[in-house]
């Protein structure tokens, strides 16, 4: 028998507008039920992008990633890279470990927003330990964002998206406008709101 889906989560390449959708779902279901978690946000300076932030539903905000120029103190070079960027796992654990585990030890129906699981995020191990305890509690809905499959792709990743409780949606610069209904009516069957 199959697995009904439980989660829903969103695929497609840089800037096709998955956060944006996200955003837009979050917005729509606040007012059905608890939302908690994070999205990631662009930082822009001078017309050029610098980072990345983290920011929580609740308004908190931290950095998740910065470019990082030879006139930052050597203690700054010691931070995991993805690409140019430099990557602030304590900032980040510091925020978004508290609520994911908020996620699971509340008994409160709600949603959790995970934008993204990529490649910055899981240099945190504790934060992988984490997404599987809310992946394995009862009464949260996550919807998240994950990479586009790439090569072999990245095995956390790809767990998730092989999960049976994953209803996986691939958004794409030609249906990314008409996908909105479809996902949030996905969310409310699996929530019952």
């Amino acid at each position: 028998m199959a697995v009904r889906p439980t989660h829903v989560f969103l695929t497609g390449p840089p800037g096709v507008g998955k956060t944006t959708l996200v955003r837009q779902l979050k917005d729509s279901l606040l007012s059905n039920c608890p939302i908690r978690g994070f999205y990631t946000e662009e930082i822009r300076q001078g017309g050029h992008r610098i980072g990345f932030d983290v920011v929580l539903v609740n308004g908190n905000r931290c950095p998740l990633a910065r470019i990082e120029e030879d006139g930052f103190p050597s203690s700054y070079k010691k931070r995991p890279k993805v690409g140019k960027y430099s990557v602030y796992i304590d900032e980040f654990e510091q925020q978004v470990l508290p609520e994911l585990k908020k996620a699971y030890t509340d008994d409160l129906k709600s949603i959790f927003v995970l934008d993204e699981i990529g490649k910055m995020e899981l240099f945190s191990s504790k934060f992988k330990t984490e997404v599987m305890k809310v992946f394995d509690s009862k009464g949260t809905v996550i919807l998240g964002t994950i990479p586009v499959k790439k090569g072999s792709g990245i095995p956390f990743v790809e767990n998730i998206r092989r999960r049976e409780d994953v209803k996986l949606f691939e958004v794409s610069f030609a249906n990314r406008n008409s996908l909105f209904e479809e996902i949030l009516n996905a969310i409310k069957s699996i929530n019952e709101i």
